[in-house]
């Protein structure tokens, strides 16, 4: 008895879906028939009153009955879509005349554009961009610098260390000093050094793991602590704003001697005091100082003829103070709202 319930439904579904010319119609013979609440799968919750001799058959010819309806289901459901396209086109619903949808332009990210406003005003002041590698050695990131093994000031660079001995991601790119000496030795040398460093140091709002640095030096005969100071604070008086004061404090970097770490005054603030500056005043931008002789003479230069300066900075910190913002994980998160604002 149920199995001829089964051939009556089948039937009248098939008959049904003959008639279904658009989706609405289409939607609601499923509904009727192959949804959960639907005559099929109703009438399927029954095969278990059926004697156990029966269940086989009936289940069988149950599966086939289903497979049958979903594909009469899936191919009326191509027909439809084919004809309402064939329609929209005659009726003349689709303009093909009309122009495509424009393609989003990609934007420079704001460590790219910081990048490049230092690049341009470097370049105006005489110095060119020499690009060294990511990948460097002990010596050259350390001991050359200035910074031999067991050195205290080590501790200054968390270092990534890879499993090739004395091989290591480059902590700051203070190594490129010996790189470019080495190459223009010895004449006089202004070149800065852009690019990325890696440090193993904790993620936070002011620290990542990877960032960008330009370094850059300047070496000749007769170069002066006085060309230090004027050249930094032409550098940042174009970057920040003419008008903008500049200071300059002592501090320690193996591979410099004097050292100075430079601040300017806060561009937030104008020098008042906030959150920023830490109710300071001042913001600190780049560290510098004279070359080491011992750096010199590493580098193919003679200590008692040349001398030098050194600088530098992180591209990310001034675009974060220039920008105000909080997060240095920002640069790195590809959040599409933070880099729209750029």
């Amino acid at each position: 008895m149920m199995l001829e319930q089964l051939e009556t439904l089948h039937q009248q579904a098939k008959q049904a879906i003959e008639g279904v010319t658009d989706s609405a119609a289409l939607s609601e013979w499923e509904g009727q028939y192959l949804g959960k609440k639907g005559s099929l799968t109703t009438f399927l919750r029954g095969v278990g009153q059926l004697p156990k001799e029966e269940r086989a058959v009936f289940g069988q010819r149950a599966n086939v009955v289903k497979d049958d309806l979903t594909a009469a289901y899936e191919s009326r459901a191509t027909l439809i879509k084919e004809q309402m396209l064939a329609r929209d086109l005659e009726e003349g619903e689709i303009d093909v005349t009309l122009p495509g949808r424009p393609v989003a332009s990609g934007k420079l990210h704001p460590a790219n554009q910081t990048l490049r406003q230092i690049y341009a005003i470097w370049a105006d002041m005489g110095f060119q961009v020499f690009r060294t590698r990511e990948v460097e050695d002990d010596e050259t990131n350390f001991e050359l610098l200035n910074i031999p093994q067991h050195h205290p000031a080590r501790d200054m660079w968390d270092t990534f260390h890879t499993t090739a001995p004395g091989i290591i991601l480059r902590t700051h790119t203070s190594p490129g000093q010996i790189h470019a000496m080495r190459r223009y030795a010895p004449g006089p040398l202004r070149v800065i050094l852009p690019g990325m460093c890696y440090r193993y140091e904790q993620i936070s709002a002011r620290k990542e793991i990877q960032f960008n640095q330009v370094e850059g030096i300047a070496v000749g005969t007769n170069i002066r602590l006085t060309d230090l100071k004027g050249t930094m604070t032409a550098f940042l008086q174009r970057m920040f704003g003419a008008d903008r004061r500049v200071r300059f404090r002592g501090s320690y970097f193996p591979f410099t001697e004097p050292s100075m770490e430079v601040d300017v005054e806060c561009i937030l603030c104008n020098g008042t005091g906030c959150a920023v500056c830490k109710y300071t005043g001042w913001l600190e931008i780049l560290g510098s100082g004279m070359i080491h002789p011992t750096v010199l003479r590493n580098g193919g230069y003679d200590p008692t003829i040349y001398s030098g300066f050194a600088f530098g900075m992180g591209p990310e910190r001034i675009a974060m103070l220039q920008h105000a913002i909080t997060d240095i994980r920002y640069f790195w998160g590809n959040d599409t709202r933070f880099l729209e604002q750029f």
